[in-house]
């Protein structure tokens, strides 16, 4: 065990750690969990790839951890995960302008949004939550086994627990939207591209991990109506009766545990393909409503089903 846990914080986890030489590619590093992991791994000194959709939000990032940590080394990458054609842009302009990654942290998300599409014409969670974190990966992928560290952190959520992905209609061509069905369906595929990841790359030394960062309030909320966060509360609050929120830092903490933790390597520790809640490796679990990851979310035949299925859709392939 890690030693650390629920009230662990980034700056905790990051202790004694010494990140120098290493680059960090982030997703959603503009704001809540993405631009506190990206502050507490420069202060490592981590180099740092922020990558979001506004440049001006990405900028502010920057001075407010420039602010906290002056010799931060960061650089910014815009990107739309709802778009196929800016994902190869960006990665586009990353491998030209980055000698490797070492760790990429897939933080990026959207949650609970109306019925809304990419503009591929996926349905807004799956595609950009799922769809669009597979793309990137995929280009950044030769960056990435340049790296020395090697792993992939996908950020998931209890929210898995939700659904299962319904590979027969996973844009809801044909079945009601549900908000939350859709969040669950994306937040479980987010575990299979782990697994998926794991399946296909760990033979050359790369690890992949999916991360349950905990209740946090943040701005992933934001199309939340007062009716939903009501709701949601009573459902969590109702299967939890200790529920308590997260701080940021607290949130962020098991992104930087799956990032650098040593018991995590390989060759010596669990390898990569599991889920991890509270800085440590959760369970699998199909009953608990407070914890641990549900079977269908690390079905290694699943995996593979949607690993094909997202080929398919998003045209991107990784490198064999």
């Amino acid at each position: 065990m890690s030693g650390f846990g629920w009230e662990s914080t980034t700056d905790d986890v990051l202790a004694g750690k010494d990140l120098s030489g290493q680059t960090v590619f982030i997703t959603g590093a503009n704001s809540g969990l993405g631009q506190e992991t990206a502050r507490a791994m420069a202060a490592k000194g981590a180099h740092i790839v922020m990558a979001g959709r506004d440049q001006a939000k990405l900028d502010e990032a920057v001075a407010a951890i420039t602010a906290s940590v002056p010799q931060a080394q960061l650089d910014t990458l815009t990107v739309d995960l709802g778009s196929l054609e800016s994902i190869r842009a960006a990665t586009s302009r990353a491998r030209q302008r980055f000698a490797k990654i070492d760790i990429l942290i897939n933080n990026a998300g959207v949650m609970a949004c109306p019925f809304l599409h990419t503009h591929d014409g996926f349905e807004m969670q799956f595609g950009t939550n799922h769809l669009g974190h597979f793309a990137l990966t995929a280009e950044l992928m030769p960056l990435i086994e340049r790296g020395s560290a090697k792993r992939i952190v996908n950020l998931s959520s209890r929210g898995h627990h939700f659904a299962p992905v319904d590979f027969d209609d996973p844009n809801f061509q044909h079945r009601p939207y549900d908000p939350w069905i859709s969040y669950g369906q994306s937040k479980t595929a987010n575990v299979l591209f782990t697994v998926g990841l794991e399946q296909h790359f760990a033979v050359l030394g790369i690890h992949a991990y999916a991360v349950h960062p905990g209740g946090i309030q943040t701005n992933l909320g934001r199309h939340m109506t007062p009716e939903m966060i009501e709701a949601l509360m009573a459902r969590v609050t109702s299967h939890d009766t200790g529920f308590q929120w997260k701080t940021i830092p607290q949130g962020a903490a098991t992104s930087c545990w799956a990032a650098t933790a040593e018991e995590l390597e390989g060759g010596s520790g669990a390898g990569g393909g599991v889920y991890c809640e509270d800085c440590h490796v959760a369970d699998v679990d199909d009953e608990s409503a407070t914890g641990g990851v549900r079977s269908y979310a690390v079905n290694s035949s699943y995996a593979e089903q949607l690993w094909t299925l997202s080929e398919k859709l998003t045209g991107a392939a990784f490198p064999e």
